[in-house]
């Protein structure tokens, strides 16, 4: 079944085109360590999901991109076609001459209302180009006006239009040291408004992936397309075909209802992150070797203490023995030392894959009392080697992990919207005081909820 992709704003646009250019790469990579005939199989799926077959052969990426200055979308469209493995559609793109001016306001209010015929159309050609249509998945970040608060309005267009189809959000968590000034405000405002449209939020924070490209690829000077494609690299090995069950070697044929269906059990808990392993430079690879055993531990591990990549991982946090009171149920400040799940999912790639054993992942003290853990957890494989590793695993998770960023930006947002910092930004463009009230309910309610796990 096809995903059709909405890439909105500079960030959604930069991050699409390194999520196509990964998929591409890895299904004709050599690195693929299986038979011919199941490598043809593995492209076929992962061309089914995210390409249309073009008249000469060249792939076509299923995406509208949207942006409201055209310089990112000209790139992009130049850098797919450049790359002669897979280009855009001519007629897929929609963009302006002037930006959103970082306000979310702007975007939500004026170029979304303003735009949305055009754009709707769009993504509908697309839609009908698909045999069998899974979902959207849309891409932005929270901190701009563009890919926010357009990413936020035609969301909400995407529910209302196509409410049967799934819809999962990857959303860019801004550094916590901040690239503009009302990002808070942005993201609240942001994340409130998909907790209504989407089902599921997939979300990357670039503090954390800044960090994987420092310490495990050594990059010196880092820059967004690094990081950018470090964030692809991980979307890559979630939605790279896998097989559909244990025994079988056919490939999944819905990835995006199999992903919500394990990991989205309840709407008030929607919210995503993606760890993999291992994740490393290609001088330090050439010495690497890796175990399943070794894996699947540093994974469990980064799970359970909410570390975001195997280095500095607390190897003290433990799940709470069954006797005693959970940690979950601590108030958020003392510190959330243990990560309560509510469900996760491992998908394993590579040689020997059989072999893996997932049983630590089946406690059921990670996960909250209610869900069993034979609901809670599901485990998803191939063969088929991803990327440059003989040996990978990547787990998405529905877990605490955010409580703490989330209970900051809603913290920071409320000091400035005390003493009215930056709202009449916002309220000449119809947010009013209310949106702001409302916001702040609906994301304290998504902490306490988590926080209660």
């Amino acid at each position: 079944m096809s995903i059709v992709t909405v890439q909105l704003g500079q960030c959604g646009n930069q991050i699409g085109f390194e999520v196509f250019d990964a998929l591409l790469r890895d299904s004709h990579s050599s690195h693929g360590l299986c038979c011919k005939r199941e490598n043809e199989a593995y492209q076929a799926s992962c061309k089914e999901r995210f390409f249309s077959e073009e008249e000469n052969g060249v792939p076509i990426a299923r995406a509208v991109l949207v942006d409201m200055e055209p310089k990112v979308i000209n790139q992009t469209l130049s850098k797919a076609a450049q790359s002669g493995r897979w280009k855009y559609g001519q007629h897929a793109c929609f963009c302006q001459k002037q930006g959103s001016g970082n306000n979310w306001a702007y975007g939500y209010s004026v170029h979304g209302p303003r735009h949305e015929e055009s754009i709707m159309n769009l993504i509908r050609k697309e839609v009908e180009k698909c045999d069998s249509f899974s979902g959207f998945f849309i891409i932005m970040s929270m901190a701009g006006g563009t890919g926010s608060g357009i990413g936020a309005f035609v969301t909400q267009n995407l529910q209302d239009q196509y409410s049967n189809s799934l819809k999962m959000n990857q959303i860019i968590w801004p550094y916590g040291t901040g690239e503009v000034i009302v990002q808070n405000y942005n993201s609240i405002l942001t994340l409130s408004h998909l907790y209504r449209s989407s089902d599921a939020l997939l979300v990357h924070e670039n503090d954390a992936v800044h960090k994987i490209c420092a310490k495990l690829m050594n990059i010196k000077q880092i820059s967004f397309s690094d990081i950018n494609q470090v964030l692809a690299h991980q979307l890559g090995s979630v939605f790279q075909p896998t097989y559909s069950a244990e025994s079988s070697f056919h490939y999944r044929r819905n990835p995006l209802g199999d992903l919500m269906e394990h990991l989205v059990p309840h709407p008030e808990f929607k919210m995503l992150s993606v760890r993999n392993v291992p994740h490393m430079s290609e001088n330090s690879l050439a010495y690497s070797t890796f175990t399943w055993a070794g894996l699947l531990k540093h994974l469990r591990q980064m799970l359970i203490s909410n570390a975001k990549m195997e280095e500095g991982i607390d190897w003290h946090v433990r799940p709470p023995s069954s006797g005693l009171p959970s940690l979950g149920k601590m108030s958020l400040n003392k510190d959330l030392h243990f990560n309560t799940s509510i469900a996760n999912l491992v998908i394993l790639r590579g040689k020997d894959v059989q072999s893996a054993d997932v049983e630590g992942f089946k406690d059921p003290a990670l996960y909250t009392s209610w869900l069993e853990p034979v609901n809670a957890f599901n485990v998803w494989k191939t063969q088929r080697a991803f990327s440059k590793y003989e040996k990978s695993a990547v787990l998405v998770s529905n877990s605490q992990f955010l409580v703490k960023p989330l209970d900051m930006i809603v913290g920071k947002a409320w000091n400035m919207f005390a003493s009215k910092a930056y709202i009449h930004q916002y309220t000449k463009f119809g947010i009013e005081e209310e949106d702001f009230l409302d916001s702040f309910t609906s994301l304290e309610q998504v902490v306490a909820s988590y926080c209660n796990l």
